[in-house]
């Protein structure tokens, strides 16, 4: 892609993520409400996404939007979720339509579909030996409103997708951690996401071609009761790391 690409959120983990493969990559715009903690090359917009005049800005002339800004937290309470991930979400994608921008991927979350996880099925469905495994194509199942505004987000873009033609894919993404998955915690295990699988994946969601979809950010474990399926057809997404060679590491 030679038009430029926005990242929101850039100063967060995912986006330091994706930054740390993919910086000499792209023409990068990147977004987030505080001013960057240490320097970059790139083009840097102090903005928040809750300001719709700001944020279709930042969108003016790119040719896509990685959307990572909002409230992580698990725990977030009801008006911060509403504010900065509902609302900040149509404020990119009206923005991505207003501006004309191709596609926009939006960084859902393993939240959107935590209860699943329920005791009937854990931990047998974290083990290799378990075939359970969700393919985005199940309906959300928030474990919490942080998932809730995921889950929304992901509806969002199917709205926008189906209303103006715009381009998205909703990336629910798993454990990342910088270095090694959780040692001896099954879960953290099966839906571990290292970070140069994750950059990886998010240069495939720049790069491919699509409609709508949703997929699973995690590395190939040998436990996930994640699919990565779609992710490696529609995107060509081709992950490299395993937690399983991690499993007795010192983290």
């Amino acid at each position: 892609m030679d038009d430029p690409v926005l990242l929101t959120g850039a100063e967060g983990r995912v986006g330091q993520a994706i930054l740390s493969d993919l910086s000499a990559e792209y023409e990068w715009r990147l977004l987030d409400r505080d001013p960057p903690t240490h320097d970059t090359n790139h083009e840097f917009v102090v903005a928040d996404i809750t300001d719709e005049e700001a944020v279709r800005e930042a969108a003016e002339g790119v040719g896509a939007i990685v959307h990572l800004a909002g409230d992580p937290r698990p725990e977030a309470p009801w008006n911060s979720v509403l504010n900065n991930n509902i609302d900040g979400t149509r404020n990119v994608l009206e923005a991505a339509v207003a501006e004309g921008v191709e596609k926009v991927v939006f960084a859902s979350s393993n939240h959107a579909v935590g209860a699943y996880e329920t005791d009937e099925r854990t931990p047998d469905m974290y083990r290799p030996s378990d075939d359970y495994q969700l393919d985005g194509t199940e309906l959300p199942r928030p474990s919490n409103l942080y998932g809730v505004s995921k889950a929304t987000g992901e509806v969002l873009g199917r709205y926008y997708h189906d209303e103006h033609g715009l381009s998205v894919v909703c990336v629910r993404i798993g454990n990342l951690t910088k270095n090694h998955p959780p040692r001896d915690y099954e879960r953290g295990q099966a839906m571990w996401l290292s970070h140069s699988d994750c950059a990886h994946l998010f240069d495939r969601c720049i790069q491919a071609d699509y409609d709508y979809e949703i997929v699973y950010g995690i590395s190939d474990n040998d436990r996930k009761y994640y699919s990565i399926e779609n992710a490696r057809e529609v995107l060509g997404y081709e992950p490299k790391d395993n937690s399983a060679e991690f499993a007795n590491a010192e983290c």
